[in-house]
């Protein structure tokens, strides 16, 4: 019997009976990889008459219940725990810390529930080493090496944990599919399979997902798609900070982050970020180096910017970030030439965000604008200072949401002065000096003095 193919797009799920350079769906060049058409998924029925539609307002009305997961920051990113039933997809680069995470969380869930913890990569014997060095070691925290779904399927609703951990979606296999693990038909079919169960039988699972080296989730897009909540954590590898973000979260906001350290023992939480993110702030001032208070969810951190300008030797200028967005920098930089009179056009400029730390709101314009103009000048900004602010196109300077926690935070840290858009609305204590400015020029004239 010859056996069927079909090319699939890795982006948009996109089919196709032949392989083609670009996908006519998404638009991605080389997405499309072939797979053995197999069955459909396991165990679909067709469903005869149904339940008719009915008016909204005559659901039945139930009470949120979320399952705190006894990890404060993980619990914050959820919007306030584990909703029952619900599948949860959490990313990262290899070795960032995934596996001790989901242990962790595994750990707290044991000590009141049954949870079972699925690993395709590991044996049992690697993963109590690694239960044995975080202290996560619990009669209620049950371990099984298996990469086949039947298998996983029936130690599921036969043990009816209250919580899954599946290690990882790109190992486990599900064998009515015809192709290798990890690959699209395997990794659609497995997650679809996953979903059933959980909505079923109530049980929430969390499934771990590899990245590709463009930091995005291997696998179809439509992976995204299929989970209620899609969670990523980051952080620099020679960082000790890890970052915990929600990009997708269908019972809750997507805004806020949790924040980590990686220690001997695991992932710590951090509940006060900015003191980590600042413990090597220069107390004298150093040209190029700005505080910017910047909002994550509900959360205020302030971080440090650096940024180096120097003239360039030969050829085309650099133009190197990490941490801001490099469109971002690029625009800032233009701003300053037009509207300042710098002269940056033949200037190698190089900007970063300390301690690993992603920021892309333009709050931080203002903090990247000052950077840049105290190392061209080389004259330091006040180490008392800190920094929110939009820039924009014209030269203004646009208010930022949230001032007012931003400044208060800067305030408890101990900062003496704050600079902000004249258009920004605030409440603080008295005593404290609040500079405003409403144009770019206005704002480094109050902070560098020019």
């Amino acid at each position: 019997m010859r056996v069927k193919s079909k090319f699939y797009c890795r982006e948009c799920g996109y089919q196709s009976a032949r392989w083609l350079g670009r996908c006519p769906g998404c638009g991605a060049w080389n997405s499309l990889v072939e797979e053995l058409s197999g069955p459909p998924l396991a165990d679909r029925t067709t469903v005869v008459g149904g339940v008719p539609p009915c008016p909204v307002t005559e659901v039945p009305a139930l009470e949120e219940y979320r399952i705190p997961t006894g990890v404060g920051e993980m619990d914050r990113v959820l919007g306030g725990g584990v909703v029952p039933g619900s599948l949860i997809l959490v990313g990262g680069d290899p070795g960032i810390g995934k596996s001790t995470l989901l242990l962790q969380v595994a750990h707290q869930f044991s000590k009141q529930h049954q949870v079972l913890y699925v690993s395709g990569e590991e044996s049992l014997r690697q993963i109590r080493l690694r239960a044995d060095r975080l202290g996560a070691l619990s009669a209620g925290l049950l371990l099984v090496s298996e990469t086949d779904t039947a298998v996983i399927e029936r130690h599921l609703r036969t043990v009816a944990p209250l919580v899954a951990i599946i290690d990882s979606i790109q190992t486990v296999t599900n064998s009515e599919v015809g192709s290798a693990p990890g690959s699209v038909g395997q990794v659609r079919e497995c997650a679809a399979q996953f979903m059933r169960v959980a909505k079923t039988s109530g049980v929430s699972v969390f499934l771990v997902g590899h990245v590709t080296k463009e930091g995005m989730l291997a696998g179809p897009r439509v992976l995204e798609h299929i989970v209620d909540t899609v969670l990523y954590l980051e952080g620099d590898r020679h960082q000790s900070f890890r970052v915990l973000r929600g990009v997708k979260n269908r019972f809750g906001s997507t805004n806020e982050i949790g924040i980590f350290e990686m220690q001997e023992k695991g992932l710590v939480e951090v509940t006060n970020p900015s003191v980590l993110f600042l413990n090597q702030h220069p107390s004298g001032g150093v040209p190029g180096a700005v505080v910017a208070a910047c909002l994550e969810g509900s959360r205020p951190l302030l971080v440090e910017i650096q940024a180096l300008v120097s003239p360039a030797g030969y050829g085309v200028p650099r133009r190197m970030t990490a941490g801001v967005d490099h469109n971002r920098v690029a625009l800032i930089t233009a701003v300053l030439e037009k509207k300042v009179g710098l002269n940056l056009g033949n200037c190698d400029i190089y900007v970063n965000a300390v301690g690993g730390v992603k920021l892309d709101e333009p709050a931080v314009d203002l903090g990247i604008a000052l950077a840049l103009v105290s190392s061209f000048r080389e004259i330091p900004v006040d180490s008392g200072l800190a920094v929110a602010g939009e820039v924009g196109l014209t030269g203004e300077l646009r208010p930022v949401s949230g001032a007012t926690k931003r400044v208060n935070e800067a305030f408890k840290l101990g900062f003496r002065r704050f600079l902000l858009s004249s258009r920004s609305a605030f409440h603080t204590g008295a005593g404290s000096e609040v500079l405003q400015a409403g144009t770019l020029v206005d704002a480094l004239e109050m902070a560098l003095k020019l």
